[in-house]
């Protein structure tokens, strides 16, 4: 519904008769339970948990001969993203910008 700031305002008297406060929360939904923080908190794991027990699922696959390790970040890189050696060690073009 469109307003009209401009239009003159009613006065109290001529004002509609507008529902009680109390009719209005009483026609809100209720509220749901309160859950507890200790239970939710159990949901979700801690960095620096102890990992101990957990056994690695991903296939570590070697250095490939078009791969190089970048002397300054230590990740392995596809010999495209070569920047340029800096004495005699790769550096990658991540590291380079």
């Amino acid at each position: 519904m469109a307003i009209d700031y401009d239009a003159p305002r009613p006065r109290e008297e001529e004002a509609p008769d507008t529902t009680p406060l109390a009719a209005l929360v009483a026609a809100a939904p209720a509220p749901q339970a309160e859950t507890d923080e200790a239970e939710l908190a159990e949901q979700y794991e801690l960095p620096g948990a102890d990992l101990s027990g957990e056994e690695l699922t991903v296939a570590v696959v070697p250095r490939q001969q078009d791969e190089f390790i970048c002397a300054r970040c230590f990740l392995v890189h596809h010999h495209s993203q070569l920047a340029y050696h800096d004495a005699g060690q790769p550096v990658c073009s991540e590291c380079a910008s």
